[in-house]
């Protein structure tokens, strides 16, 4: 018998991981979503057949896992009121909200001792090729860890990391990475128009590209700087372009973006937990 699933908040990410799960045979009749919308409770009803409700307690009375999948910054106001419920249920809970600890977490929920996961996914989730970063306290139960990990595997690839303060490096190069390569597609896009294409061809082009060298990179048995290496010819296009990227710095550039988005994750944390 699957287990019941209770989403706090309705939105992308979190239509993204249940829409996963059922196209991947989970039963929609034990997934339930909550939220204040009730326009978007009704979409979510007609496409997936789940069940809904705009009453987070009545919500995860009965639940066997609760995802909350609300802004960090409602989170609190989302938790406290659940205690009781959740005293009473005692359901595994996942959290994606990025910066939110399990010490803080447990704290709004009123029970530390509450079986809690972290992760962090990324919005390729909404398309089925995720990646999350997951984490779980030393003291969790391994039947927790592997029915969290099968339910987040339902939108992609699914990594465990060792310590809590890892998942910000996991937002670094993953949860807020989609941007990077977005913001290089555009950039390809745009010279594309500048050397003389369409933006449409020079769009299709840039995404084709993106999509085929991930492709190989996740198939070949080399590393990104072989397969880089075997593109380039002596004297060629190719190694003309990287070079021109690495007089302008770009892997100090990707570092330092890297750092920045790293930093912030890691403040957010101190912000949510003193507020």
């Amino acid at each position: 018998m699957a287990s019941q699933l209770t989403f706090i908040g309705a939105g992308n990410m979190a239509s993204a991981i249940f829409g996963g799960l059922i196209d991947n045979g989970y039963p929609a009749e034990a997934i339930t979503a909550t939220s204040p919308d009730e326009d978007m409770l009704k979409q979510h009803r007609a496409r997936y057949g789940i069940q809904t409700t705009s009453d987070n307690i009545a919500g995860v009375s009965e639940a066997d896992v609760v995802i909350l999948a609300v802004k960090p910054q409602i989170m609190r106001q989302v938790c406290e009121p659940l205690q009781d419920a959740l005293q009473i249920s005692r359901p595994l809970i996942i959290s994606i909200a990025a910066g939110l600890t399990i010490e803080t977490l447990g704290q709004w929920l009123g029970d530390d001792s509450l079986p809690i996961v972290r992760c962090m996914p990324n919005t390729p989730a909404l398309v089925g090729e995720g990646a999350t970063g997951l984490y779980a306290p030393s003291g969790l139960g391994e039947s927790h860890r592997a029915l969290a990990g099968e339910l987040l595997s339902a939108v992609g690839i699914v990594e465990w990391v060792e310590e809590e303060t890892l998942l910000s490096a996991v937002t670094a190069i993953a949860g807020s990475a989609p941007a990077y390569f977005f913001y290089m597609l555009e950039a390809m896009e745009n010279a594309g128009v500048e050397r003389g294409l369409s933006r449409d061809t020079a769009r299709r082009l840039a995404i084709q590209t993106a999509l085929g060298a991930a492709h190989m990179a996740k198939e070949s048995e080399h590393d990104p700087k072989t397969l880089k290496q075997q593109v380039m010819s002596p004297k060629g296009t190719t190694e003309r372009a990287i070079a021109s990227f690495e007089q302008a710095g770009f892997e100090k550039m990707v570092d330092d973006a890297t750092l920045a988005c790293f930093d912030r994750a890691e403040s957010l944390a101190r912000e949510l937990r003193d507020q």
